[in-house]
């Protein structure tokens, strides 16, 4: 389960440095992947790696998407200070979460096998993590938003049938019930996560 979770991280928050955004899903993928590699196989120092790679996914992924997405119905009932908040927090957080254990990642080996065009926002990259001597082979599902096709950004990724989108609103959606519905209970957690 921690393999399958570091992967989800992983494999979300990277894009390729100075990378023309590819029209199509599968070449955007096959791209990340080899710049991926290219740079946790360098020999940068952790800080810089962690630098480059949090540039990265700032240009690459949906972070505000999948964050809004997170929040689950709460989205609909937080005012726009405390929507600010969340975004800013949750920006942070995801950086953090993928950052902190990327850096000791090295060389994955990443196929595309297919792509389904699910409607005009969005694409499903199918891809097979391959095996090695510690692991097993890994099958992600890339989901692609492509409402706007010049600038394609990954909402969400999907590792042997578990989504991370899904996953952290549900363990975000927990902690504000645990809390009589208070979105600050969240905010509290996100901010003891970044002090660590």
């Amino acid at each position: 389960m921690k393999v399958i979770k570091f992967l989800i991280f992983f494999v979300i928050s990277i894009n390729l440095n100075n990378f023309t955004y590819a029209k199509d899903p599968s070449d955007l993928i096959n791209g990340i992947v080899d710049e991926a590699a290219s740079i946790l196989s360098s020999e940068d120092p952790v800080e810089s790696k962690i630098i480059k790679l949090n540039a990265i996914a700032e240009r690459s992924v949906d972070i505000n998407g999948i964050g809004l997405y997170t929040l689950g119905k709460y989205r609909k009932t937080i005012d726009e200070e405390q929507k600010s908040k969340y975004q800013k927090l949750f920006r942070s957080y995801f950086l953090k979460s993928f950052s902190s254990r990327l850096v000791d990642y090295t060389n994955p080996r990443i196929n595309v096998v297919s792509q389904k065009k699910i409607n005009d926002k969005y694409t499903i990259v199918n891809s097979i993590l391959e095996a090695t001597s510690k692991r097993p082979q890994v099958k992600i599902d890339w989901r692609i938003y492509t409402k706007n096709p010049e600038r394609p950004l990954i909402r969400d990724l999907i590792v042997e049938g578990l989504s991370l989108a899904r996953t952290q609103k549900e363990e975000f959606n927990s902690i504000i019930q645990n809390n009589d519905g208070d979105i600050n209970a969240l905010f509290k957690t996100l901010e003891e996560f970044l002090i660590k």
